[in-house]
């Protein structure tokens, strides 16, 4: 026979003629399969072979040498009638009913698993691990109705099954009731594998945050740390332009008046915080000791002002620095 017909064997030349054809489409692939009445009066679906060596990148001749040398698959592979529209973009114009090399449906699996994956292109390594797990059971489930009646009238020999041949109803019913149980369990099992997923997802999100809650946290105490240290370089820089130990007691003590009349206002717990920080916000010291000399009356009078706006009693005012008693150099 030509190429196009696959050289089927000589033995195989009485190809098998379909009972029902059916094309079925596996993430883009053009899949054939067919359901068959074999010699022995059974129905079993085919499956051509050489387009899924195509789809997979495989050599067909190489394929075809491996089932031969396989004495279950080569038993098995059979010639089958299909039909071919002209294929596009390959300069095969040639369709109709065409013989082509198959294998029944059950044994795809094995001729599947055969295939050395380490030995195709990497790019086809994903593709050829998704027909493993997911091909067989979406022809199966194309042909599900099919196999199903074969499964039944398989049981009896054709020649002397009566015409008028009712099935038991308690059967039916109980293949029925098994059919609906087995939907039930795929319908849980997808369940808890979403529900598997879901928790993963949380759990992953948690880590997530908890590792952005500590890294914060290292931040704040680098932050700090920069800020005492900036504070030891400014003493050590500008030593006469800062307030000395005097002055900022002064300031230390105009803050603790301030906090003892916001708290007695119910303004909040931690009113020495929120002094400091205004004050850092308006004048930039990072402390007491790192406010310049030439601020020390402005935040004197900044804290008076916020003291008697929030109901304190006016206090003796200081119009003059008091006295360092480190004397400059």
């Amino acid at each position: 026979m030509s190429d196009d017909n696959e050289n089927v064997p000589e033995k195989e030349s009485a190809a098998l003629v379909p009972l029902e054809e059916k094309t079925v489409d596996f993430y883009g692939d053009q899949i054939t399969a067919v359901l068959v009445e074999t010699k022995s009066g059974k129905q079993e679906v085919y499956v051509p072979i050489r387009p899924l060596c195509d789809f997979l990148g495989l050599s067909w001749r190489g394929q075809r040498e491996r089932i031969e040398r396989d004495e279950i698959l080569s038993d098995a592979l059979k010639g089958v009638r299909v039909t071919r529209t002209p294929l596009e973009n390959t300069g095969k114009k040639s369709g109709g009913p065409q013989d082509v090399l198959s294998l029944p449906l059950k044994y795809l699996p094995g001729w599947l698993f055969g295939i050395d994956a380490k030995r195709v292109k990497p790019e086809l390594k994903e593709k050829i691990i998704r027909y493993r797990r997911e091909c067989y059971e979406v022809l199966w489930q194309a042909f599900q109705a099919e196999a199903l009646n074969a499964a039944n009238t398989g049981l009896f020999d054709v020649e002397t099954t009566p015409t008028q041949y009712q099935p038991n109803p308690i059967l039916v019913q109980l293949r029925e009731q098994a059919l609906a149980q087995a939907n039930l369990s795929l319908a849980q099992a997808k369940f808890a594998e979403q529900q598997l997923e879901i928790e993963r997802q949380v759990i992953l999100t948690k880590k997530i945050a908890d590792s952005a809650h500590e890294r914060l946290n290292n931040a704040g105490a680098i932050v700090l740390n920069l800020r005492n240290r900036l504070t030891q370089v400014e003493e050590l820089i500008h030593p006469a332009a800062l307030v000395s130990e005097l002055q900022a007691t002064e300031i230390s003590n105009a803050v603790k008046l301030l906090a003892n009349q916001l708290t007695k206002q119910g303004a909040g717990k931690n009113q020495y915080q929120a002094v400091f920080e205004e004050i850092y916000r308006r004048f930039g010291a990072t402390g007491y000791k790192s406010i310049r000399r030439d601020q020390y009356q402005p935040v004197l009078d900044f804290l008076e002002e916020w003291r008697l706006s929030a109901g304190g009693i006016p206090q003796p005012k200081q119009t003059t620095m008091p006295l360092d008693p480190t004397p400059e150099a």
